[in-house]
């Protein structure tokens, strides 16, 4: 695994943790775990008021890597650093397709309370293509 595997990895370990302290949800990497990371997040929201911003991007990155996790360790793939958005992006597929999923800016929404941004949607948006993926397909989940 190189580096970026790693961190992304590694905060989505510090996700478990905090997702347990929030709102004591268990969190095991399943697609039906995303409910509880929704969940989290929407107990969270208004918390940015009371968090320094680096503690809150910490948190947001945290949740947004599990949901990483969650598609990576379902459909495999490749992290890549997608410099325009400075976050990572989960890219499956290649090189039959090409079927791409960031996270941050979705999670970053939910915590400051935009209902919008609701994360077993997206995942099931991202999920739903993987599987119906044809060859030549190329799409980006955000």
């Amino acid at each position: 695994m190189g580096d970026l595997a790693q961190d992304i990895a590694a905060a989505a370990e510090d996700a478990i943790a905090a997702g347990e302290f929030v709102s004591g949800e268990q969190l095991d990497y399943s697609e039906a775990s995303l409910v509880a990371v929704q969940k989290t997040l929407a107990e969270a929201a208004g918390w940015d008021a009371e968090l320094t911003p680096e503690q809150f991007e910490n948190f947001a990155q945290a949740f947004g890597c599990y949901v990483l996790e969650v598609a990576r360790r379902a459909f495999g793939g490749q992290y890549n650093w997608f410099d325009s958005r400075e976050a990572p992006v989960l890219v499956v597929g290649e090189p039959a397709f090409r079927i791409a999923l960031l996270t941050w800016d979705q999670v970053r929404g939910r915590l400051t309370g935009d209902v919008g941004c609701d994360i077993p949607f997206l995942y099931a948006g991202f999920a739903e293509r993987v599987r119906r993926a044809e060859p030549g397909s190329d799409a980006l989940y955000v």
